[in-house]
């Protein structure tokens, strides 16, 4: 309801009787069980800004236009995307996705496709709102009636008075009089949408940093009903990071309660990627996975999604030799579902701790945390794999140090002396050394002159 009229209604309320501009009485009396719903302008800002957030991973160029519509230039997507029909079908079950419906229009020109997507119904038929040539745009538009085209709305009496009801029989007229009786603007118009004038669009603007919200229907207390809410959250996220060239290596969901005196403290759900991404289809594997295994501490009335970390977008390389078994990039893949499904804590790898000494620098984390931070691995020194518990005193002989056969120094020294912050001094000298059988050892020596083995190369 619109100031007390209809202004759209559902079928089923159109099977009751009621119809557009019917007021509040009327449809009162006609189904008395009609759900009546007040028009809410800033939600419907909302939804609009959410759409388009959404579709900018088809194209960068977006722009609002008249009656709840969208521009998209797909000019340079077409291809990539497969061509117009299959452009049209990934746009239609996107904004499906997003929980709204959408007529589309295809042509060369904006107005043009705006013009056939309000085809009336006896005009409707898909492949007859999409042209890809000015010829056959021009010829389906001649067909259509003035009506659908507002710039003539204020001039219907009089075009219907000399018998122009189609935009056909409107170009035919004398321009210089049909100027003269409704001015420059409805010609203007109509030399858009035929191509005959270039058009102009303000292109909107995509944010520096993404933050999208959504209010739930009702109080959801399972986790895995939250799926469909954050999958519209997932594919505005999706269309940021498409248009600025990023991908996002952490990202965050709150799951907002109560709020007001009985307000509950949104709880946090924080996904971590092994390595940055932005298909779609990914993200969303990842966070079903994490819902599927979360319980919830009191019912949700609402989602933010934020996109914490990211870094710019690196599309995948093609290799004329794969590697068997997959590639690094399908077991980072594994490693991220894995510990979304069985909880980051669970799937650890060894990792490396700021701390010089070896009975400290090593432990375990979690596989994702520790695959972004791998690059700086290159820096550590060259260290043995295996690092005995607990170091093995060695015998002297010939002054040299013995463990099976005399050991010969080939590297070193490492000098380490560190830990003098938790009473546990540590001050040794560490070599490489090598057996008579090529095999090499990680030794170090104490200030006493003792020597001990800690290590053993591969």
């Amino acid at each position: 309801m619109d100031g007390g009229e209809v202004l759209i209604a559902s079928p089923l309320a159109m099977e009751s009787g009621v119809r557009p501009g019917m007021r509040t009485g009327g449809v009162a009396t006609i189904a008395p069980g009609t759900i009546m719903l007040e028009r809410d302008v800033e939600k419907e800002a909302r939804a609009l800004d959410a759409v388009a957030l959404a579709l900018l991973q088809f194209t960068p160029n977006v722009a609002f236009d008249a009656d709840f519509s969208m521009m998209l230039d797909v000019g340079a997507s077409l291809r990539l995307f497969g061509g117009p029909v299959a452009l049209c079908r990934l746009v239609r079950h996107s904004v499906q996705r997003l929980g709204f419906t959408a007529v589309l229009g295809g042509a060369p020109t904006a107005h043009g496709a705006w013009l056939l997507a309000h085809a009336p119904y006896e005009h409707a038929r898909s492949p007859r709102r999409r042209c890809l040539q000015l010829r056959t745009l021009t010829s389906r538009l001649d067909r259509l009636p003035c009506a659908i085209e507002p710039a003539a709305h204020p001039f219907m009496a009089w075009l219907d008075g000399i018998g122009a009801r189609q935009l056909g029989a409107l170009r035919r007229l004398p321009r210089a009089g049909l100027q003269r009786r409704t001015g420059k603007q409805l010609l203007a118009t109509l030399d858009h949408a035929y191509g005959d004038l270039q058009e102009m669009h303000r292109w909107i603007t995509v944010p520096d940093v993404f933050s999208a919200h959504a209010e739930t229907f009702d109080r959801i207390e399972h986790a895995e009903a939250l799926l469909v809410g954050a999958t519209a959250l997932i594919l505005q996220m999706v269309g940021w990071l498409m248009a600025r060239h990023l991908a996002v290596l952490t990202f965050t969901l709150l799951l907002e309660h109560e709020r007001g005196r009985a307000a509950i403290a949104p709880t946090p759900m924080e996904i971590t990627l092994a390595e940055p991404a932005w298909r779609e289809p990914h993200l969303l594997r990842l966070l079903k996975e994490r819902l599927a295994k979360l319980e919830l501490a009191a019912p949700v009335i609402g989602l933010t999604l934020q996109a914490n970390q990211v870094q710019p977008m690196q599309p995948p390389t093609d290799q004329l030799f794969p590697e068997p078994g997959g590639s690094p990039a399908d077991f980072k893949r594994l490693l991220e579902l894995l510990s979304s499904r069985l909880g980051p804590e669970n799937v650890l790898t060894p990792t490396s701790s700021p701390d010089h000494r070896p009975e400290q620098c090593n432990g375990w984390g979690p596989a994702t945390r520790a695959m972004k931070h791998s690059a700086d691995e290159d820096e550590l020194p060259d260290r043995p794999c295996w690092v005995l518990p607990k170091p093995i005193a060695l015998i002297m002989r010939d002054e040299r140090p013995f463990y099976g056969s005399p050991l010969r120094i080939i590297r070193g020294p490492e000098r380490l002396e560190a830990g003098w912050w938790d009473d546990q001094t540590v001050v040794r000298d560490y070599y490489v050394a090598q057996g008579t059988d090529a095999t090499c050892f990680w030794i170090f020596r104490t200030r006493d002159a003792r020597w001990y083995l800690h290590g053993l190369f591969g």
